[in-house]
């Protein structure tokens, strides 16, 4: 019995691959047949691609709101801290003064 192993495609041929098939300057079977990749795999990866590509933007907006999101429990965390001794100190100094 014959066994075919499945070649493994990296991320960047699949890219470099999609990027031909967007240009649409040469024909899908052409495309693969120099990857060496099946024409369905092509079409997949363009469509992978193009579905793919606002997700870039979507994540840079959300790290900026993470880097927000990150300066603000910081300094909520700050002014916790301060609040907690500020009354640590009270009930300190009203034990003391009993």
């Amino acid at each position: 019995m014959i066994y075919f192993m499945r070649k493994r495609v990296s991320s960047e041929l699949k890219a470099k691959v999609a990027i031909a098939a967007i240009q649409g300057h040469r024909k899908v079977n052409e495309i693969a047949s120099e990857y060496e990749v099946l024409p369905s795999q092509v079409s997949d990866w363009k469509k992978q691609h193009l579905d793919g590509a606002s997700s870039i933007f979507i994540s840079f907006q959300k790290a900026n709101k993470s880097k927000e999101s990150d300066q603000l429990l910081t300094s909520l965390y700050t002014k916790i801290g301060e609040l907690e001794v500020e009354r640590d100190f009270s009930t300190h100094i009203a034990v003391m003064e009993s």
